[in-house]
């Protein structure tokens, strides 16, 4: 892969056994999903600075391999112990934000031609997998440095998709009530109003003549009407359509006082 051949010509000659080249190929991975190395050891040193090289001195010990890396946003900050046991390497990574802690053991003999340290193209094999054992076993528990990045374009785009106008119902603004649309749970309540047009109900095209802005309670003919209709009269849930003005005292003018347009009108 681009990249990695350059930095393995760069590091050649501090490559003297299998772990090294292992190193570098495990270095040049992290190096690939946004990290830079800082430098060795647990702690930082003086004039440290974010490079895709391996520092001075990363092969010295042969048995513990310690360096630190930084994502390219400054948002995590990786510590990697590569530990050899016998023939194997236990990968250690602890994000030191959150103290996460990710490992991941490998054969070296699964990856690295050990008779071809002095050639590139011969001494990696097996690269396809160590990749994947990388990004699965490292990098996805701890998460990837532009997590954060990719996701603000999808708030973004939640963002717009609720301020578009066109949308039905439209968003309300803070502070105001949202209207009372009507209830589509049942569909054939369409027409309820026409029905009975003194339950209290809306949706329908008769005008309540007891609708005059204060809010009344609905009328059971079945109760009966004193006067005009005795109890029982009415079925419960029958259509009952009033014969006259219900009730006295009631709240706004008369529906029989309004006279209609063009009342004087001798042929109307």
């Amino acid at each position: 892969m681009a990249g990695r051949e350059p930095l393995y010509a760069w590091a050649r000659a501090a490559i003297s056994r299998p772990q090294d080249a292992l190193v570098c190929g495990v270095h040049w991975e992290l190096v690939r999903h946004g990290y830079r190395c800082l430098g060795t050891g647990d702690q930082p040193g003086p004039d440290e600075r974010k490079s895709e090289l391996l520092p001075a001195g990363w092969e010295a010990n042969k048995e513990v391999y310690t360096l630190r890396y930084k994502s390219t946003d400054d948002a995590r900050e990786l510590l990697l112990k590569a530990i050899m046991v016998e023939d194997s390497m236990i990968l250690n990574v602890m994000d030191r934000g959150s103290q996460k802690v990710a490992d991941v053991t490998l054969a070296v003999a699964d990856y690295i031609n050990p008779e071809h340290l002095d050639d590139f193209h011969k001494v990696y094999k097996n690269t396809e997998e160590l990749r994947t054992r990388i990004a699965s076993g490292i990098l996805a528990p701890l998460g990837a440095p532009t997590e954060k990045a990719k996701k603000e374009p999808e708030a973004k785009k939640d963002l717009q998709r609720d301020d578009d106008p066109l949308r039905i119902p439209p968003r309300q603004p803070a502070g105001t009530r949202a209207p009372s649309w009507p209830s589509s749970v049942n569909p054939f309540a369409v027409g309820g109003e026409d029905l009975d047009p003194l339950g209290g109900r809306s949706g329908g095209m008769i005008v309540d003549p007891l609708r005059s802005g204060f809010r009344q309670p609905g009328i059971d003919p079945s109760s009966g009407i004193p006067g005009r209709l005795p109890p029982g009269a009415v079925p419960p849930g029958a259509r009952f359509d009033p014969f006259s003005p219900l009730g006295a005292g009631r709240p706004g003018p008369d529906p029989d006082h309004l006279r209609p347009p063009g009342y004087d009108d001798m042929f109307m």
